[in-house]
Order: structure tokens, then sequence, then C-alpha cells
């Protein structure tokens, strides 16, 4: 018996899934709000992804029905009962067809075979992956964004709105001439304080994410937007260097929607890391990716975290 497999990527942001046909070809894909399965936890998070997984499993079907679901869930930590029930139920197959990782597993294993090499992503929030040849999974950053979680679309909001008011404490009404601030003032909605306050304090964390849209945008008008998007590159370097030191020179992939943003991001990274290693920016999705790893006959084996979640906020 053969048919498509369902790749799901669902990050703070945005929900991404695909279908894909036997050979691999992506037969259908598509995006809905996004989800992360720490939302889990309280009622209105439970009512927030099953209508999110509702919405996704009409759009799938419309297409096709999926003989086997491979998803990736940000904050996932293996606790998946009642999200394998959920996807299985709406997409009218077995639970056993149901494979639930954390997203950023999911990442590096469309990128590497578990040993071959570093995942860098960029998100929401950011963290660095290595995957070793015994499956465990090991981490440098990735601890949320009130930690850290630094060069991520989150670190790029924050750093913008942090410059903007220090700016404004000390010349207030400057912004009228800063590129970066008119742009982000205008993305969420005005230049008070408390329109400040109420987007970075009570915001979703991907909803303040996207506010780096803005940043990268004033970047080439802004001098202070451009040396934010290059601490990004310098954030995610240092999550390279710090695998490396611990397991030594590998490739490394480069990916994740705040990656992409500006060059400048990818430009200083490579700068900062050692001359000889290699780094290539991804375009893979990991949506896609996951839609033919659901294809295979046998799922590869879940990493086993070193620490109790393996990505427990973020990206």
């Amino acid at each position: 018996m053969s048919g498509p497999g369902l790749g799901i990527d669902a990050g703070g942001t945005e929900t991404r899934w695909a279908l894909a046909v036997p050979g691999g070809a992506i037969l259908a894909d598509g995006v809905v709000a996004g989800l992360s399965a720490l939302q889990m936890a309280t009622p209105e998070g439970r009512a927030a992804v099953r209508a999110s997984l509702e919405e996704l499993a009409a759009a799938v079907l419309m297409h096709a029905s999926p003989l086997r679901i491979q998803a990736g869930l940000t904050g996932f930590g293996g606790d998946g009962e009642l999200l394998q029930s959920w996807l299985a139920q709406l997409l009218g197959v077995a639970p056993s067809a149901v494979t639930l990782s954390n997203d950023i597993e999911l990442a590096y294993r469309a990128n590497f075979a578990p040993g071959a090499g570093y995942l860098i992503y960029a998100g929401t929030g950011s963290i660095g992956a290595y995957i070793d040849a015994d499956h465990v999974f090991h981490r440098a950053g990735g601890r949320g964004v009130v930690l850290d979680d630094g060069g991520g679309g989150f670190w790029i909001a924050r750093e913008a709105l942090r410059h903007i008011w220090r700016n404004e404490d000390e010349q207030p009404g400057c912004w009228r001439d800063s590129p970066m601030a008119q742009a982000v003032f205008a993305h969420i909605g005005g230049p008070d304080w408390d329109v400040s306050r109420q987007f970075i304090y009570f915001g979703e964390r991907g909803t303040i994410g996207k506010l780096a849209l803005a940043v990268a945008a004033s970047a080439g008008r802004d001098p202070a937007a451009a040396t934010i998007l290059s601490e990004a590159g310098l954030e995610l370097a240092r999550l390279a260097l710090a695998l490396t030191r611990r397991f030594g020179p590998r490739p490394v992939v480069l990916a994740g929607r705040a990656s992409t943003l500006h060059p400048l991001i990818v430009e200083t990274m490579r700068a900062a890391l050692p001359a000889g290693m290699d780094l290539t920016q991804t375009g893979l999705r990991a949506h896609h990716g996951a839609a033919r790893l659901a294809l295979q006959p046998t799922a590869a084996p879940p990493a086993r975290a070193t620490n109790k979640n393996i990505n427990e906020e973020s990206p």
C-alpha cells in the first residue's frame, strides 16, 4: 500500500505542512497558525492547538489522505499521546502512523544524518543542535527568549526596541529621525510607550518575532538596524563555535527564517567562524523533509536528549 507522507513543522510563528508522494516529490504544502507543545499545559492552549490542527487537517485532506505523519513541534518533550490521538483522528490514520518529535530534531534530520554536522537554527528563537551517532541530542543555547535565544527573531525585535527606547530616554522624539524606529512603530501601531509595552510584554512570542522583519527592512538606511543584524550573526556563530569546541569540527548548516532576514546575518556569522569551516545556509524546508521522512517504512529512533526537553521554549 502506498500513499503520501505528511510532514508538519510547528513553530511559534506559523505551522507549515507538506505532502510528499513516493519518490519524494511534494504534492502540496501550506501554512496555518503557529502552535507549540507548551500550549498543551492549559485548557485555553489545548483549544488553540486543536483549532490549528483542525484547520491543518481540512487543508491537507483537500489534496490527499496521508499514509503516515511525521510532525515536529516547538517545545515537544516526549509526552504527546493526546497530540498523536488528535492527528490520527483528524487525518484518518492509526495513532501508530503518527511520529512526533521536537521541531529542531526534525530540522536536524532534514539536513544531516546523525553525527554528520551541526545545525544552527534561527527562527523566533535560536539553537545549535547536534545529534550524535548514538542518537543523543546535544544543544547549545535554545533555552528560551527570557534567558537568551541570541540571534533569533524575538532577540532582534527586543534589541531594536531596547535601542529605540534608550535613545528616547536621552532625547525624546528622536525616533522621528530613525528609519528603524519609524519602521518598528509602524509595525506595532504607534510610538507611545504603552503600545510598545503591550506589544513586548503581552504579545505572543511568535508575533513579537515578526517585528524583526521591520528591523531588516530598515537596515540599508539605519546603521543601528545593521548593527543589530550583524550582532545576530555573531550570536549564531557563538552557537556553532560552542558545539565545535565540544565535539570537534564538522560542517555547519544555518537554517530558519530569521537567518534569511538580511545578508548581514550570514555574512557576519561566516566572518566570525574559523577559516575553512564549512558553513552552508540552506533553504531546505523542514516540513518538506518531514514529509519525505514520513514515507520511510521505518522511522529513525528519536533522539535522546541530554536535558529533560530538547527545546523547552524556542525557537
